[in-house]
């Protein structure tokens, strides 16, 4: 049996992407060492935005910090829970929800936003890596209501450090727990060559195990996996090309922008005062998704499908540049 996905835009449009609001922190529960979850719910408690599996959204944080979280709450029901692992060697985002966010407190968010959708398949193996299995949980959900085969493996440093493994347990050996220091790295040889080629294989976690996925997937012939990035890969410029100079064009105003070969669009549509929203400038989270006119597209983000980038009609202005001499942005 597949999944029977509801059709939605291949964009998000402005009222599931780019207006922000507060919402109400209605519980924060601790689910392993170093992750919390809160649970959202708008002050008045209104309806929220209607979401899919893979969905995240955009944490707007006092001081300029915006970070990305996953949703991983039951769909449908009027209120969103996110995973946060505190990261001591991160930009501070993280460390910043552990230390302030409590119970009552609001956050202005933004989204939700999906890059990472569920696709209608017959089968399923869903590959996680420590807090990565946040996205992996409302499609894991999404497909054992549709009556799907699905497998889920689920890695991690130790299993004290591994989030929502008791919501995993009610399906028993459906699902493999394997921490690392009790038994080593996941048998991803095993597990994607035991799947049929048609099974959608899943992937979300850190950038060491997605390459290990995506090699073995190769490897063995199989097709390529739908992964969720954290951050983003080193830029191949032997695929992509060396960078050089373009000029940037504003539609709407028709001011006509340099960009150097040192320099992102983003930075200098910034240094201009020409307003784009963004976050992870890594072009892994899809937040400054920007229209494009005409001209041709070197992208380099982790965000697009294949499809999307082939239409040409949108870049990551964080990491994205141009082939040609002119860029017009439909900004």
């Amino acid at each position: 049996m597949n999944v029977k996905m509801q059709e939605l835009p291949m964009k998000n449009s402005p009222e599931q992407g780019d207006a922000a609001f507060e919402v109400r922190i209605e519980a924060v529960s601790v689910e392993a060492e170093g992750v919390i979850s809160l649970t959202l719910v708008r002050p008045d408690n209104r309806q929220l935005p209607a979401w899919q599996p893979g969905a995240h959204i955009d944490v707007c944080l006092p001081g300029g910090l915006v970070r990305q979280y996953s949703l991983c709450g039951e769909i449908g029901e009027n209120y969103w829970r996110i995973g946060i692992l505190e990261e001591p060697d991160g930009r501070g985002g993280s460390r910043q929800i552990h230390r302030e966010c409590t119970v009552g407190g609001l956050l202005t968010v933004r989204g939700p936003r999906n890059h990472f959708p569920l696709i209608d398949a017959p089968s399923y193996l869903f590959i996680a890596g420590g807090i990565g299995v946040t996205p992996l949980l409302p499609m894991l959900a999404t497909v054992i209501s549709s009556g799907a085969d699905w497998q889920f493996l689920y890695g991690g440093r130790s299993r004290a450090s591994m989030a929502f493994v008791d919501r995993l347990a009610v399906h028993g050996d459906r699902v493999v727990v394997h921490p690392q220091d009790a038994f080593g790295l996941l048998g991803l040889t095993e597990a994607i060559s035991a799947v049929s080629a048609e099974t959608a294989v899943y992937c979300c976690g850190p950038e060491p195990l997605i390459a290990a996925v995506e090699a073995t997937c190769a490897r063995l012939g199989r097709p390529m996996p739908r992964v969720e990035r954290f951050a983003a890969k080193p830029i191949d410029v032997a695929e992509t090309g060396a960078d050089t100079s373009f000029t940037v064009v504003i539609e709407s105003t028709g001011l006509e922008l340099e960009v150097g070969q040192e320099m992102a669009i983003l930075e200098v549509l910034e240094a201009n005062g020409v307003a784009v929203d963004s976050s992870c400038r890594e072009g892994i989270c899809g937040t400054c998704e920007t229209p494009v006119r005409s001209g041709s597209i070197v992208h380099r983000d982790f965000v697009l499908t294949d499809d999307e980038k082939d239409a040409g009609d949108c870049l990551m202005v964080c990491v994205s540049r141009a082939s040609t001499a002119r860029l017009v942005l439909g900004l």
